[in-house]
């Protein structure tokens, strides 16, 4: 059912080009490059993307491991990329699954409107306030040296939050990532800084989100 889903033609959900319009607003980040486009989808485009991936996307609870011990991250989750594009993280590979249309469209949207490439994504879906990640940086080998992460929020407005890796006296940082955002972190951000989405008691809205990335097989980092 869901390749037949997936393989449908189905209409842009890009159309109207004038309603895509977002202002980037660059956030000052010692060490770092963020950008935040606040209304990079709108509305209208939000409701339907999330309700085509909420329906065609394989969910998951994966089960990393914690301190030597199997734990169930507090979110789904799943990967989709191009053939080869593995990924693993806290020692647990997710299954790589083919592209899907909305996700492709992204894709497309990312490289003609912004120039970042990319070869896989990484879904996420909060079912409420209880779900969460923790402190962690993207910077595993196989995304290569300073790895560009485009960040896009489906759904519940949540707090997005990074701390220095190495100096205490630079202060954290707290985003509000509304529904339709895109966040791009880029540079050396992954290098020096940690992010995390805190659980949020009284959020009851879920919310989804899409982590654009490229993935080299077999890279890995010199020791400098």
């Amino acid at each position: 059912m869901r390749g037949d889903m997936a393989n449908s033609k189905q209409p842009s959900l890009f159309d109207d080009d004038a309603a895509n319009e977002s202002v980037p607003q660059r956030i000052e980040l010692p060490d770092g490059e963020l950008t935040l486009y606040p209304h990079w989808i709108t509305d209208k485009q939000v409701a339907a993307l999330f309700d085509q991936l909420e329906q065609q996307v394989p969910w998951e609870q994966s089960t990393i491991q914690m301190y030597g011990r199997p734990v169930q991250i507090p979110r789904l989750n799943a990967w989709f990329g191009d053939e080869g594009c593995d990924y693993q993280y806290s020692g647990y590979q997710l299954p790589l699954h083919p592209w899907l249309a909305p996700l492709t469209e992204l894709r497309q949207r990312l490289h003609q409107e912004l120039g970042i490439t990319t070869n896989s994504v990484l879904v996420n879906l909060y079912r409420n306030g209880q779900d969460s990640v923790g402190w962690h940086s993207d910077d595993e080998p196989e995304l290569g040296r300073d790895p560009v992460i485009a960040s896009i929020s489906l759904g519940g407005e949540r707090r997005f939050s990074l701390k220095h890796r190495r100096h205490k006296s630079v202060k954290p940082l707290h985003l509000s990532l509304p529904s339709g955002s895109l966040l791009v972190m880029s540079g050396q951000t992954q290098h020096h800084w940690h992010h995390c989405l805190p659980k949020m008691q009284s959020m009851t809205e879920p919310r989804i989100n899409l982590t654009f990335r490229q993935v080299f097989p077999g890279f890995r980092r010199s020791s400098k």
